[in-house]
């Protein structure tokens, strides 16, 4: 069974809960994991799908481009700040937009979830079941949200403007290829702050699955604390 599998592997781990473990069936746990992450992932697509979801999160706020940073002071000593706050308010604001297309594709995910994956997130690290996101989820994705910041940033001649200097600057070495485009290097930060943000959801159900709120997560997760 798998759930005997699952009890074997996190010996090391030296659960006292491990007779739990044993007595469930693989459909209590796969529901249980998928509920879990189903319910981590849409509460973090919430966060940041709204207004200020980007912008008024530290840990998720995407800032100006590297290449851009450098000119960031000299911008704002010459009057010109109002660019850059401009710029930071768009990209942060296209990154809101496009996040709540990644609900459906989560729950589409968790849906597909294979027995084989669910024991590989039960018994990994943390963020196990952010990592299964990442590799099923994440090329849906950058395709769903380019088209958003893409309507987004063409508001801002701006962007125009640093996309043409960006790729003159990646010739001469200046400027990350990665950092070229505009659109491109918001959309991955949205991912990246999507996933954080999913990946801190998991934590926070792991570690405390009574606040889940779901029978079958505090039956799963809470045999395994």
């Amino acid at each position: 069974m798998l759930l005997r599998s699952i009890a074997i592997n996190l010996l090391c781990w030296a659960l006292p809960a491990q007779a739990n473990l044993d007595a469930f069936t693989n459909k209590d746990a796969t529901a249980g994991l998928k509920a879990a992450l189903e319910k981590g992932a849409v509460v973090a697509v919430d966060l940041l799908g709204k207004q200020d979801g980007f912008l008024g999160n530290g840990e998720v706020k995407i800032p100006l481009p590297d290449s851009l940073k450098k000119y960031e002071k000299l911008m704002r000593n010459l009057g010109m700040g109002k660019y850059a706050d401009e710029l930071v308010l768009t990209m942060n604001r296209a990154a809101e937009a496009a996040v709540p297309e990644a609900k459906k594709l989560f729950v589409e995910s968790v849906k597909k979830m294979s027995v084989q994956d669910a024991k590989g997130i039960l018994t990994g690290g943390q963020t196990a079941g952010t990592e299964y996101f990442k590799r099923s989820t994440t090329d849906q994705l950058r395709q769903r949200f380019l088209p958003i910041v893409k309507q987004a940033t063409a508001k801002v001649k701006l962007a125009e403007k640093y996309n043409e200097y960006a790729q003159k600057g990646v010739q001469f070495g200046l400027v990350k290829k990665e950092h070229a485009n505009l659109d491109d290097y918001v959309t991955q930060k949205a991912l990246d702050g999507l996933f954080y943000m999913v990946a801190e959801e998991e934590k926070k159900i792991r570690q405390d699955p009574v606040k889940a709120g779901s029978d079958i997560i505090r039956k799963v997760f809470g045999a395994l604390k």
